[in-house]
């Protein structure tokens, strides 16, 4: 589970929350029947940012106010993580046995029981509405909770059902309408502090006796659980899996299945902050509040159906562990996802036997197995790496998957973690095998999808790939290089410069001209108004030289401050190194960071503006992206029109796995807008001279197949190399388990597929010790 940070969104209970909401209320504490001692209101934070509540209050007005009423209130401060919650006591009453965890915001309003309006306010001036229209149009008024019969209250009614022994309680995805009666319903109290923390001892004890309803009940035949949002007494189950990391807690599964392939057998329990107290083979019963947990919100990921603020009771030790489902071709679908017309897909019934993404999360939480299987993307620092365990996904040259189309997203894909030391987690590249059976409870993460919580991990076979060194140029050949070096700043190790300058020297053969993209400034990511970057170049063509290379010389343009993206305060930019002993630089005054360079004369007398310059950088097509920088060189006394690119990255786009189908991806407009300001900018060099000799390339951020390269190839002013590859070989960069082309180098009519050799150079992607997560790509011409 995630915590929560908010920034302050204060608005009118017209308009729902868009920050931090009142997600339960609970006014029956220490009445007649009650376990809590105090009253409670508990705040949710469903946003990806920190809510700050310094200057903040709740308040509480009764259900059915008089002349005389007053709002009472309770000042707030710190911080509703993002996720997370934050809890305010009140007022105790005589009775009760159970005292509220740690609150983080300490009040004595004594709210009924049954009836009352409590709302969450910027400021600590007590309200004066009475009605709900006058609460509505108070803009200090965040979100407004009314329940049992209280005239103030959002929507059509209040929120029914509270009681000295039932809160009124926010639906687990904490959603907003607005409408109390629909976003409220009644239920246990179930009080959750900042720090994940419940009332120590329950309701006084664990469970003794297994409740009616099974976890294949709560799973459901949808992703969402049906009893979601509701406390649920003695549910049975094995543990399978233990977490004592990270997101802590373990998986139970039930060993009694029911007959429904779409009802998984398993599911996650949240312990918080604190240690499972369990160990694998335990049988359990576990009484818990049922949450959809979603790991990425924000970027459309799936919900984890999880059991959160537990009471756990071990039964027996020793018991088996139910055996693992096998994921292999023949039980994982061709067909990745339903389409759902980019609207979601939770409340599809499941259909594991026909989409892969159904099949996953009809076994959310039950313990899977995968044996025999390719690495397809190598391991890394947080102990994972992903396999593919369908054999029929199309298969790179060197042993991973590749990603050939938007309809082929490679369902068999699956990352593997370990539940065990760190240490013992393998080194693993792409073209390697991890034999023998890796099984463990299936999870779902942020940044993994459906994912493989190994408890036994297979051994690795080396498939021995090695780092590629291209061929050698022909002395008639100019050979151009890109290379995204990863947000290169002086500051980085002498190690990282030193193997960036091996992948130059060696595996690119010193091409005449290299693209560099994501070349910082002098000092990084300190922000400081800092934008030169004449430090880093230097410090990375002294590495080159000291690798072998040439002495290369350079241009570039620097951004204006802040403008360009990436790092914030790095000020990334792309430059132009060349070997003066090969090839010339055309200098042509007039190039600076805010200033169009244009095309002038026609035929042989074609030229720049200026060189180097920048494409159009006032467009809003750039807005907060790096701005093509073009150069104008000569090789063999024939110019060379040369453009650097590193367009917008993908961030913001929902994943293949979201539960959007298919999946929104909002980047790439502005990729195309950029692709289209750039294919402009090259007709009209064409215009000019057809015969113009132009090549475009770098980090495009993009495949191509997607829109964004299809509208820079269109009207034939250039073509992408990568088309001409084997598709078995189109990559550049792995992601999820996908190896995909991200960078790009595309040529002009003129230099014609018999005097162009293409290559992509693979030395990081593959691999788990990386200078760079990108793979450098180089082109040999004969002009």
């Amino acid at each position: 589970m995630a915590s929560l940070v908010l920034v302050p969104l204060p608005g009118a209970v017209a308009a729902p929350s868009t920050g931090a909401v009142i997600a339960e209320v609970y006014g029956g504490g220490g009445n007649s029947g009650a376990t809590l001692k105090n009253d409670f209101v508990e705040l949710g934070n469903p946003s990806g940012a920190a809510f700050g509540l310094t200057g903040y209050s709740v308040q509480y007005l009764p259900g059915s106010p008089s002349a005389g009423s007053r709002w009472g209130v309770t000042p707030l401060s710190g911080s509703v993580a993002p996720g997370g919650r934050y809890l305010v006591a009140e007022a105790a009453g005589a009775g009760g046995t159970v005292d509220l965890p740690t609150a983080d915001a300490t009040g004595n309003l004594a709210l009924s029981a049954t009836t009352g309006t409590v709302a969450l306010v910027t400021g600590t001036a007590a309200l004066t509405c009475k009605t709900a229209a006058d609460c509505a149009a108070d803009p200090r008024v965040v979100d407004l909770v009314g329940f049992g019969t209280a005239v103030v209250h959002e929507g059509t009614a209040s929120a029914p059902g509270a009681s000295n022994t039932a809160s009124v309680a926010r639906r687990t995805s904490l959603a907003d309408t607005d409408d109390n009666a629909a976003d409220l319903q009644a239920g246990a109290p179930s009080p959750v502090n900042a720090a994940g923390e419940a009332p120590e001892g329950g309701s006084g004890g664990g469970p003794t006796e297994p409740g009616t309803v099974r976890i294949h009940d709560i799973q459901g035949t949808t992703r969402l659980s049906p009893t979601a949002g509701k406390t649920l007494a003695g549910v049975p189950g094995v543990v399978t899996g233990v977490r004592t990391y990270g997101s802590k807690g373990f998986w139970i599964q039930d060993p009694n299945p029911d007959a429904d392939p779409a009802t998984s057998e398993g599911v996650f329990v949240y312990t918080g902050s604190a240690d499972p107290a369990v160990k694998v083979g335990d049988s359990v019963l576990v009484t818990a509040k049922v949450s959809e947990y979603y790991p990425n919100s924000s970027g459309g990921s799936q919900s984890l159906t999880e059991l959160t603020n537990p009471q756990t009771t071990v039964v027996s030790s020793g018991n088996p562990v139910p055996a693992p489902v096998l994921l292999d071709g023949s039980v994982i679908p061709a067909a990745y996802a339903p389409d759902a017309a980019g609207g979601s897909i939770e409340a599809l019934p499941l259909q594991p036997g026909t989409y892969a993404l159904d099949l996953y999360e009809s076994l959310e939480g039950m313990k899977v197995e995968v044996r025999d299987v390719p690495v397809v993307q190598a391991s890394n620092q947080y102990r994972e790496l992903w396999v593919d365990a369908r054999e029929q996904d199309p298969r790179s040259s060197r042993g991973g998957v590749v990603y050939l189309g938007y309809d082929g997203p490679n369902p068999g894909r699956i990352m593997v973690q370990t539940l065990g030391a760190a240490a013992d987690f393998p080194v693993a590249d792409v073209g390697d095998r991890l034999n023998g059976a890796s099984s463990g409870p299936l999870d779902y993460t942020q940044f993994g999808g459906y994912t493989l919580a190994a408890t036994q991990l297979g051994a690795v076979e080396e498939g021995g790939i090695q780092r590629e060194v291209t061929e050698p140029a022909l002395p008639s050949e100019l050979t151009i290089g890109t290379y995204n070096v990863e947000n290169l700043d002086p500051g980085d190790p002498d190690e990282k410069f030193a193997a960036l300058a091996a992948g130059v020297v060696t595996n690119l053969r010193s091409p005449d001209i290299v693209a560099l993209e994501e070349i910082q400034d002098n000092n990084g990511a300190v922000n400081d108004g800092t934008v030169a970057a004449d430090v880093t170049v230097t410090k990375f063509v002294e590495a080159i030289t000291a690798a072998g290379g040439p002495a290369y010389d350079w241009r570039s343009v620097d951004p204006v401050n802040g403008k360009d993206g990436g790092e914030p305060g790095g000020n990334i930019r792309q430059v132009f190194l060349f070997n003066p002993d090969r090839v010339s630089f055309t200098d042509i005054p007039g190039g600076d960071s805010t200033t169009a360079v244009d095309v002038t004369g026609t035929g042989k007398q074609t030229s720049l503006t200026a060189s180097p310059g920048r494409i159009d950088p006032g467009n809003e097509a750039w807005n907060a992206s790096r701005k093509p920088l073009v150069g104008q060189f000569r090789f063999h006394n024939k110019p060379v029109f040369v453009i650097a690119n590193h367009f917008n990255s993908k961030g913001g786009d929902q994943g293949l796995d979201s539960r959007f189908q298919a999946p929104a991806r909002n980047s790439e407009t502005q990729r195309v807008k950029q692709a289209e300001v750039e294919q402009a900018f090259v007709a009209k060099l064409l215009a000019a001279d057809p015969g113009a000799r132009v090549v475009s390339l770098g980090d495009f951020n993009d495949y191509q197949f997607s829109p964004a390269l299809r509208t820079l190839t269109q009207d034939g002013v250039l073509r992408d190399l990568v088309d001409e590859l084997p598709e078995s070989e189109r990559y550049s960069y792995v992601f999820q388990g996908n190896s995909q082309v991200l960078d790009h180098i595309l040529v002009s009519p003129a230099l014609k597929p018999q005097h162009v050799r293409y290559d992509v150079v693979h030395i990081n992607s593959e691999f788990a010790d990386q200078a760079s997560d990108h793979d450098p790509q180089v082109v040999r011409v004969k002009p």
